[in-house]
């Protein structure tokens, strides 16, 4: 073949092949998730790609790894959803654009809750991650008197994949906890452990609705323990229903009278445990408590989710009237 025709021959094919590594292809319906273990090949990854239908042929990917022989490929779960060229699926592999599921946990949430929250992702029952959250062996060393993960479990949002384990999930949480709880257990008055701090920042968690409030709720609580009153906490009588499986959603007669450990109309001081996963502004108020003599909140009836504080039984008394005169007039 005379030269000009082999350069001819050559551009004409090297066009040909960037237009096979360049032409978007989805040979799938609906989302596809591919996975590549650890010490897949290249090979066996382009067969894998194509017997999903992610590439047409297998020697396209080949020829891009070819191409961009530098690069490395990472093994992992790799979702597709429109269609690519095989150099773009090369490239979604060797950044590592690994497929995950975003696990909100919200200020407030009970492992309850959170189990709740992890089964909605599809890869878990509600009970296989409780299983995991009532061993309290990863936080052991911070708090030796827990008796699950509750109040540990930090609330952020997490990047799940399919295969994470209820216990790796744990892990995660309460490694928040610790890289959080590293920035203010300096200022922790050396008298309250870890174990009372979250316990009581558990309490103004779930009390407190507005957070300028939780300073003065953690002060109506510090202040009742101090004088040796019961915290009367009704969240509490919740979380005690909760533990024996019989909270219907309200607060009932038999909830107040519960002998169970944890329902503080029963039982002084605070609860054997957190009753909930407290946020970072919650832990501070549980150490700093604002300075007052206050010993009642009752709430607000407008809606604002704020709360009356008084000092003595008359002023919560009255309070308490006036918020039922003003939920009668509304």
């Amino acid at each position: 073949m005379a030269p000009a025709l082999l350069l001819i021959a050559l551009i004409g094919g090297g066009a040909w092949l960037m237009a096979q590594l360049t032409q978007p292809w989805k040979g799938f319906t609906g989302p596809v998730i591919v996975e590549l273990p650890r010490g897949t090949s290249t090979s066996q990854m382009a067969a894998i790609l194509a017997a999903h239908g992610v590439i047409e042929h297998p020697w396209q990917f080949l020829a891009a790894r070819f191409l961009r022989h530098g690069q490395r490929l990472q093994a992992g779960e790799y979702q597709f959803v429109d269609a690519a060229s095989p150099l773009d699926v090369f490239g979604k592999i060797a950044r590592g654009d690994i497929y995950y599921m975003e696990l909100l946990v919200p200020e407030g949430f009970n492992m309850f809750e959170v189990a709740d929250a992890v089964a909605r992702l599809g890869t878990m029952s509600a009970d296989s991650f409780l299983a995991a959250a009532r061993d309290p062996a990863l936080i052991h060393d911070l708090d030796p008197e827990a008796q699950s993960l509750e109040g540990f479990l930090f609330p952020n949002k997490y990047r799940v994949q399919r295969k994470t384990t209820a216990h790796e999930i744990c892990r995660m949480m309460t490694k928040e906890f610790r890289l959080r709880w590293q920035t203010i257990s300096g200022s922790a008055n050396s008298s309250k452990s870890v174990h009372d701090v979250v316990t009581l920042a558990s309490l103004v968690e779930r009390e407190a609705r507005l957070p300028a409030e939780r300073t003065l709720v953690a002060s109506v609580f510090q202040n009742r323990l101090r004088v040796g009153m019961r915290l009367d906490c009704d969240p509490t009588t919740v979380y005690a229903a909760l533990l024996e499986g019989r909270y219907s959603g309200t607060i009932r007669q038999s909830d107040l009278a519960s002998d169970n450990p944890y329902n503080t109309y029963r039982h002084d001081g605070l609860p054997p445990g957190p009753i909930a996963n407290p946020g970072l502004d919650s832990l501070k108020a549980a150490i700093s408590p604002e300075v007052t003599n206050h010993l009642y909140f009752v709430a607000k009836a407008d809606g604002s989710g704020g709360h009356y504080f008084t000092d003595s039984l008359q002023q919560h008394e009255a309070a308490v009237a006036q918020y039922r005169r003003a939920t009668r007039n509304r």
